[in-house]
């Protein structure tokens, strides 16, 4: 493992008030609203870095896991594993997933997690088919042996673990993935140990269309959300319509509807774009933030041809206010002239710890047809209106880079995470002279921390612990409503005290209480100096907050 010090991101915050909209583009002035840090690879290396994805630790939110299909010089195949645990100023990797047995099996495709114990649990397939899973316990320093998880042909697997300490299902893993065999399933398993045991793979559907592209997304109280493409039954096999299974009760049923609305997708090649291989297959994340849209399930799709989406590629989002019943008309993200012959494509979507939603594109506003940039798109009003902004003032020039994956490959996938206030978005490009992993910090400083705590009214408020630092006690005060909670909201409540490695240390709340304000003291002293985190969480919202004891 080696580390990246990234000295200057937070010194050298750019609130660069340049105007984009001048060239036509639509893009936004950036202002003090969103600061922009400069973009950086997380682990500069001579290998092959697509297919980026990252995560947070639910109860650290300071520890963040990023992954990446790794190609190696000779070919060799693998699943880079970078991690930082300071909040994303400095990042260690490496680029093989350590656990063995190695050659011969990878084929890369990760899917990542960290569960309620920091467990680190990376799914990829192999080449014997299948889905194999591997974890670690140690931040991703070292990993376990595979553990087969299906032996099925499948579709890269999604995985997603309950982050919620008063859900059920605190903790659980779920991966999903498409089996490839008619009828194209949909399939799901489970762990409740870290990806020691997953549960015998098990169909949810009954398509009369073939599925692709399964994600999975937890929402409030442990439900678990999963969409997918309906796919025409002949190549290029574009997306037709969504479809979208919803479960209460950790996946032992499911309530699915195969055609949640239509779309019509961009599988294939983009020709201008050196024949990269694209396609338009669903994102999903659920508002678990217990404010105003709570629940609320968003999907983005990249689509052309249909409303409200031109003739060219645009990112469309679809949302539901009722758990996956009905969905809202479609909305256009990116803003830039409709029918312009300009191109978005490969969304990912983030709602963060204060409700917005924020969407992660390429884009060639800004650029001549055979390249592309990189941009970002957010919503505070729950995806009704939506500003662009330009995430780098550079572009590349997409190219495939191996045939292993596929003809045209060069990484289906980008992604996104948040703590407090900062985004992180992960994305490949080549402007280095080789495919890596990018990311670039974006500040939210319009939702300040006590901001999101307000976006919650009169539903719960966690104070900040007094003394602070302490030694070797302090007090932690916190407010429970005496009236005004939503439907399905109880009184039960739970006050816990984690280390920095996200082990529970003390459990302080846990248990029914009426509207009023409260007080616990935390006592240190049978603990060692160091930063300690204390989680206030309800059935549908938590609240996290640091504190230091200093001995």
């Amino acid at each position: 493992m080696k580390t990246l010090t990234r000295f200057a991101c937070c010194a050298l915050l750019l609130i660069a008030h340049i105007a984009f909209a001048s060239d036509g583009s639509n893009f936004a002035n950036r202002s003090a609203s969103l600061q922009f840090g400069p973009p950086f690879r997380l682990y500069p290396s001579s290998t092959r870095q697509t297919e980026t994805f990252i995560t947070r630790n639910p109860i650290n939110n300071n520890i963040l896991f990023a992954s990446a299909n790794t190609i190696g010089p000779t070919g060799f195949i693998s699943e880079g594993v970078y991690v930082s645990t300071d909040a994303g100023q400095t990042w260690t990797g490496n680029d093989t997933c350590t656990g063995g047995p190695v050659l011969g099996f990878h084929k890369g495709d990760p899917a990542i997690a960290i569960d309620r114990n920091g467990t680190f649990i990376l799914v990829r397939l192999g080449f014997s088919p299948g889905a194999f899973s591997h974890w670690s316990t140690t931040n991703g320093r070292t990993w376990t042996n595979q553990k087969t998880i299906s032996t099925d042909d499948q579709d890269r697997a999604s995985v997603a673990s309950d982050p919620l300490a008063a859900s059920a299902f605190f903790g659980r893993t779920y991966a999903t993935w498409v089996r490839l065999a008619p009828p194209y399933r949909i399939y799901y398993s489970y762990t409740d140990d870290g990806g020691l045991n997953w549960t015998v793979p098990a169909s949810m559907n009954n398509p009369s269309q073939r599925g692709q592209g399964a994600e999975v997304s937890i929402g409030p109280n442990g439900r678990i959300n999963i969409c997918w493409a309906g796919v025409i039954p002949s190549s290029p096999y574009t997306e037709d319509f969504v479809g979208f299974a919803t479960s209460t009760d950790g996946g032992s049923t499911w309530t699915v509807t195969e055609n949640a609305y239509d779309m019509n997708g961009i599988q294939g090649t983009f020709t201008q774009k050196g024949n990269i291989r694209v396609n338009g297959l669903p994102k999903i994340d659920t508002d678990r933030t217990g404010g105003q849209r709570n629940g609320w399930i968003y999907i983005v799709t990249t689509q052309k041809n249909l409303a409200p989406a031109g003739s060219d590629p645009d990112v469309i989002i679809h949302r539901s206010t009722d758990n996956g019943q009905t969905w809202l008309p479609g909305v256009r993200v990116n803003q830039d002239p409709l029918n312009n012959g300009k191109y978005q494509y490969f969304p990912a979507i983030h709602v963060d710890d204060g409700g917005g939603v924020n969407v992660l594109y390429y884009d060639d506003r800004t650029t001549n047809i055979d390249s592309a940039g990189v941009a970002v798109s957010r919503s505070v009003d729950g995806g009704a209106t939506w500003t662009d902004y330009r995430l780098v003032d550079r572009h590349f020039r997409p190219q495939p880079i191996s045939s292993s994956f596929g003809q045209g490959y060069q990484g289906d996938n980008i992604g996104m995470t948040s703590v407090g206030n900062t985004l992180w978005p992960v994305w490949m490009d080549n402007s280095s002279g080789i495919y890596q992993i990018w990311t670039c910090p974006i500040n939210l400083s319009s939702v300040s921390v006590d901001a999101i705590d307000q976006t919650i009214p009169a539903l719960l408020k966690l104070n900040q612990n007094f003394p602070n630092p302490f030694n070797p006690a302090t007090t932690i005060g916190f407010e429970v409503p005496s009236s005004g909670m939503p439907a399905g909201r109880h009184g039960f409540v739970s006050l816990k005290v984690f280390d920095v490695l996200g082990r529970e240390v003390e459990t302080l709340v846990h248990e029914d209480l009426k509207g009023g304000n409260y007080t616990r003291v935390f006592d240190g002293s049978r603990h060692p100096s160091g930063v300690y985190y204390y989680r206030l969480t309800t059935s549908a919202f938590s609240v996290t907050k640091s504190m230091v004891l200093m001995k």
